[in-house]
């Protein structure tokens, strides 16, 4: 389906208006490093050569540019990401939530702006194809951004090679694994690129995938305390929602991300930077270290020194004497916001009868009696 083909549903209108909601009502949000969790892991990849043994693989997944996501806030986070070290970026999905105008050109400038050694890569996320897939893979262009949407490509150090495989949007059945699978080298470690982490259930039983790296629950957005899991799993996360799981032969991660989504708090869950970093069993053994220990464990993570929402952010945004004025910066921020707003609406509604013209067809057909 093209773009120009896509009606977006009423719900999603209705989405739309609360994340407009939200982003001209919530406390404006600054980027600071000490805000993310940069989670470094060690991974082990059965035959990966001497050549790929600690390449270092950064991912971002989840943005959601425009709820409460700055595109302020993403340039100074990609300023960020590119001071760390690392040889390649991974993109997992889900740039945008329900609002793409605006906001397309900020993420392109942003993604013009990660500098990896050796390659930009990405999939989509269900949201991205809910905004309209083929924007998205222009921005990919555009941004020297490799579509690894049901593809492969085989990375080559030396005599050493590395799959890198991804597969489109599991929720909204894009993915297509059989396309995949015929692409990757013999011989060669994978690691697939997978949206919705549930998607493990499927990938492992391939016996060809090693890593499997997803986002899409942003880790719950609240991790119980102690248990490192949370009790809010979405649809395709209910399984693997967050952090490190083995299934079968295969590692699957799942990225707390960097954005939220539906509400806007994190609690004991603080956005995420992961880096992966590539262990090869026979450079480990011949080392013989303390770290070749703890393979396929973290190997370090430096925190977050904030809890979402701290006892301050509470405090400043419900205290009494500081909500006449934060009303009163927003009233004057309502006239131009909804002068801004007016065509918009004034489409929405004219779209109604129209919407309400096909739901009357459809209801009709589905009360038909064979």
């Amino acid at each position: 389906m093209k773009d120009e083909d896509f009606v977006l549903p009423p719900a999603m209108k209705i989405r739309q208006t609360g994340q407009d909601s939200m982003t001209h009502t919530l406390p404006e949000k600054e980027f600071s490093s000490e805000d993310i969790d940069l989670v470094e892991i060690n991974v082990e990849l059965p035959n990966l050569g001497e050549n790929f043994h600690n390449y270092r693989i950064l991912n971002l997944c989840d943005i959601h540019l425009g709820q409460w996501i700055t595109p302020e806030y993403l340039d100074e986070l990609v300023d960020y990401v590119n001071t760390l070290n690392y040889d390649l970026v991974t993109l997992t999905g889900d740039y945008f939530s329900y609002i793409i105008d605006g906001y397309d050109m900020a993420l392109e400038k942003s993604f013009k702006k990660l500098d990896p050694k050796d390659g930009k890569f990405g999939i989509l996320g269900n949201h991205d194809h809910w905004m309209g897939s083929d924007r998205i893979r222009e921005i990919f262009k555009n941004s020297d951004i490799r579509d690894l949407s049901n593809n492969a490509v085989t990375l080559i150090r030396g005599d050493d090679k590395l799959n890198l495989a991804g597969v489109d949007s599991y929720t909204v059945g894009a993915d297509d694994l059989d396309t995949v699978l015929p692409k990757l080298e013999e011989n060669a470690p994978t690691i697939l690129l997978a949206h919705e982490p549930d998607f493990a259930r499927k990938s492992f039983q391939t016996g060809e995938i090693d890593l499997q790296i997803s986002g899409h629950s942003h880790g719950g957005q609240f991790i119980i305390p102690g248990l490192n899991t949370t009790i809010l799993r979405s649809e395709c996360s209910r399984k693997y929602p967050v952090g490190e799981y083995q299934v079968g032969d295969m590692v699957q991660y799942t990225s707390k991300g960097l954005g939220t989504n539906v509400f806007w708090l994190r609690i004991n869950c603080a956005p995420e930077i992961t880096i992966f970093k590539l262990k090869s069993p026979e450079v480990e053994e011949k080392i013989g270290n303390e770290e070749s220990k703890n393979i396929n464990q973290t190997l370090s993570v430096n925190h977050s020194k904030k809890i979402f929402p701290t006892r301050d952010d509470v405090d400043n945004f419900l205290n009494i004497d500081d909500i006449s004025e934060f009303i009163e910066s927003k009233r004057k921020r309502i006239p131009v916001y909804m002068e801004n707003k007016t065509d918009n609406i004034k489409e929405n509604i004219n779209e109604i009868p129209k919407i309400i013209e096909n739901k009357t067809e459809e209801i009709k057909n589905n009360l038909k009696f064979n």
